[in-house]
Order: structure tokens, then sequence, then C-alpha cells
């Protein structure tokens, strides 16, 4: 059987045509990546397959990172400055020892997808694959936006600080037209949440610089962040992202808030109940806003961060040295949130992820008390969604966790699908693998009798969770 075959992990025939006829050349929505406006907007070429695949300065993939140390690779090849080639070999090396893990299929797909190339990749043939794809990164075709284009890809939603001018971005929206997708702002507040750094005082004077906001309380912390969802909705923005990595529920007076702010700003020392005061403060304050500008907010949680402070002080954030918090009532105080912002009717839209899935049912049931919108005439549909399977979790089990989940506990067929979490621009082959998960899902309850043997009706649901219910669900709109 060959590696990654036209039938690669669908095991009926039912998910066979789900996937070939209905979801396979869906477009893509990526509506949280990591990916760079600027790279976008300077398309340039690639100099290696290094660059683009492993490392790039600062910027790269963690994924492979991690494992490549697991293997003993020195880091001079891994995040270093070491020779590009034996860092494409010393991968290979990994790739033959990582079979049963999610990134040797990623990797074959990445291969097969972009460069044509469908040998099982190992350290004997490495020096075959940089050949052929450093030829195909030198052409016009291999360039970031035209990556995007071959993949078909209709929105890209990058990760942008709230003081971002979004320069690139400005650049980017006059260029839609030609390019066929949008690239539009993300907001992720991290560094305003991160009122324990030494940094934070010089962080919120750039936000009141940017804002031309004169922040001396947390009200006009707040004024200063609703100028800023303005600008950032004037580019086409229409979400927020929130990196919770531990949250406890601690309402407060407005009074007690700023005292806490004060504090922050002055670099005093702050308890632990402190910090849950400003943290809640604030993600009410920025429910309210996605609220008023019909955003939808996305809650990370359960995440520890920089376990390995070595390596962090070594290469920084976001080099694979996290990995799944283990706080056993993180559910119940998110729980606690939503009951709060409910009594106001302030729940916007609203995704809940949590990287650890003992999580996930607390999640998917409790977030079912809150469907529809209290007053309003017209309810949002799925206004609360169970996040697809992240990061650790991306993996074929994870996903059928994930589906299976959100299908007992909700509605899948509104299920918004699939996003990249990535840096990368050769990772969008991990929609084709959600895809032919969800379509072996959808297949397998077919041939359980728990779904109609309807190729239209059951077409329509893979179609709509590829692609169409994120299209309606955020509002993005077509390209012009």
């Amino acid at each position: 059987m060959t590696l990654i075959d036209d039938n690669f992990l669908l095991t009926n025939e039912w998910s066979k045509k789900l996937f070939n006829d209905y979801a396979k050349d869906m477009p893509i929505i990526d509506y949280h990546c990591h990916l760079s406006p600027k790279e976008i907007y300077e398309n340039k070429h690639y100099q290696n397959l290094a660059r683009v695949w492993i490392n790039d300065g600062t910027a790269g993939d963690h994924y492979k990172w991690r494992l490549m140390r697991a293997n003993g690779i020195p880091e001079s090849l891994i995040t270093g400055d070491g020779d590009d080639y034996k860092k494409v070999e010393a991968f290979a090396e990994t790739m033959e020892k990582a079979i049963g893990n999610p990134l040797y299929e990623w990797t074959q797909l990445e291969l097969k997808r972009y460069f044509g190339y469908d040998k099982p990749f190992t350290k004997k043939n490495a020096k075959e694959v940089w050949e052929k794809a450093n030829a195909l990164l030198s052409q016009d075709d291999f360039r970031p936006r035209q990556l995007l284009q071959k993949m078909n890809v209709k929105v890209v939603c990058t990760t942008d600080d709230p003081a971002s001018d979004l320069k690139y971005h400005k650049l980017l929206k006059q260029e839609e037209h030609e390019n066929g997708f949008k690239v539009l702002p993300a907001m992720r507040p991290d560094k305003a949440f991160n009122i324990q750094s030494d940094k934070f005082a010089d962080y919120i004077q750039e936000l009141a610089n940017i804002s031309e906001i004169e922040i001396k309380d947390f009200s006009t912390l707040i004024k200063a962040f609703d100028q800023r969802y303005e600008y950032f909705s004037s580019l086409g923005a229409k979400l927020s992202d929130h990196g919770i990595n531990t949250f406890h529920f601690a309402p407060a007076s407005l009074s007690d808030v700023d005292a806490v702010f004060s504090k922050g700003l002055n670099n005093d020392e702050l308890t632990a109940h402190d910090v849950d005061v400003y943290l809640t403060a604030l993600i009410e304050a920025l429910m309210r806003i996605n609220k008023k500008y019909n955003w939808t907010m996305q809650f990370h949680g359960n995440v520890i961060r920089n376990g390995n402070k070595q390596l962090f002080n070594q290469i920084g954030a976001d080099c694979g040295g996290d990995s799944i918090g283990t706080q056993a009532d993180f559910a119940q105080e998110i729980m606690k949130l939503l009951q709060h912002m409910q009594a106001e009717n302030n729940i916007p839209k609203l995704i809940l992820y949590s990287l650890n899935p003992n999580d996930w049912m607390q999640l998917a049931s409790g977030m079912g008390d809150f469907y529809g919108d209290g007053i309003d005439e017209h309810a949002t549909k799925q206004k609360l969604q169970l996040g697809c399977a992240w990061w650790f979790n991306d993996t074929r089990r994870g996903m059928n966790l994930q589906l299976q989940m959100m299908a007992e506990n909700s509605l899948l067929g509104n299920f918004v699908g699939m996003l990249t979490d990535s840096r990368s621009f050769l990772s969008y082959t991990r929609h084709e693998y959600f895809r032919r998960v969800l379509c072996n899902y959808l297949g397998s309850l077919i041939e359980n009798g728990q779904a109609p043997a309807d190729i239209e009706v059951m077409g329509k649901m893979a179609a709509d969770i590829s692609y169409n219910n994120a299209h309606e669900y955020f509002q993005f709109g077509d390209v012009e």
C-alpha cells in the first residue's frame, strides 16, 4: 500500500465519496494562524527548503523542533545558524523515528502536495528531497502568496498585537482582488494580560500612544482598547484571540480593579488574587467590546507556557517549551464567567479551546447553557463553539474525540471546522488531514446506521464543516 495514498485515513466507501466529492476541493478559511503579513506582502522567494520548513531566523515550526530535540539533534541544526542542508537531513533522520506521530503524516502530505514527492522521507533520500524542493522554491509559483493560492485559501487571519499599526494589512487590503484572498488582522492582547511583567507599564504607554488616549486607570485602558477594535474593524478584523493559560473568576469593584492596575503600572508586587481580579475585569470588558463590534472571541486555555526556562532564556517563547496545563477547574471557572456575562447579555460569539482534553466535555456541555441571545429577537446560530482539536490534540485521535463531543453535546452540522495555528506557509495540508478525519467520522456514522445513507445530506454537512460554516459564522465576505 502506498504511503499517504488517495484513501489515506478513509476506511469506508462513504468516507471516500464524502471526501472526494464534497470536502476535498472546498476553499480554506484559516481563522487562526501565526503567518507573517509582512512575509505575505513582500512575497519573496525562499532561499531553500530549510528556510520555509524548519526555521528562518526566529520564526519556524516548533512541532518539528520538539521532535528534533527528542532525537538528540544539536540546537544549531534546529533553531540555530547551522548548515541549512544538514538541518533538513537531521529532520529526515528524526522523521524515520516519528511513525505514529501526526508530524510524520503532515510532513509526507506537505512533500506530496507542494513538491510532488511521494516517497517516504528518510535520511537516505534527504538530498533528493532537498534538490527537488529547492528547484521548485526558486520558481515564482512557490512564493508565499502563490502557496496560499495553490491551496485555495480564501481568508487568512493573522495574530496581531493591539498596538500594531497593521501596516502590511493595509497594503494587502489594496491587493485583495489581485491575490484572490483576504489577509485580516485578529487581535491578540497578551501583553495587556501580562500585568506581572516588568515591561507592563511600557506596553500600556505604547497602547496609549497608538490609540491617542491617555491611560491613567482601568476605564481609560478600556477606552484605548475600544479605539483599537474600531481601527482593526476598519481593516476587516472579525476575531480576537486570548491566551488564557490559567483562569480563576474573581469579580471585583472598579476601585479594586483600579488599585490592582496601578500596582501593575508601578511594577509593585502582585498577589495571585490581584492577577485574577485584573484578568477577570479585562476579559469581561473585552467580551463587551467583542459583542459591540460583532466579533468572535476565542479563549485558548489550560496551557503550561515556557516550562523549560533554560530554553526560554536561550531562544524565547514559542520555541517548543510549552505543554498541556493541569488546572482541574479551568472549565468550571470559565462557566462562572459566562454566567456573569449572560446576566448583562454580553456574551459574544465565542469559541472555547482547552489544551487539556479533560476539559472538553464540561466546555461542550456548559456552553449549551448559553445559546441564544437573551431578549434579542434574532439569535445567533451556534453562538458558542467547542474549539477544534488544538495543538497537541490535532491528531486523528484528538480530532475524532472533538468531533464526537461536539456532535453529542451540540450541533456538529454548525461546527466551523479546522484552522492551522501555524507559522508555516506549508501547513495548509492540515486542512486536508482534518477533512479526511471528518469524512471518515461521518462515513462511520452512516455505516453504523447513526446517520442517513443520503449522500446529498451528508455531503452538505462535510462541505459546510470544511468551509461554508466558517464563511457564514465569521462574516468575512468574499473578495471583491
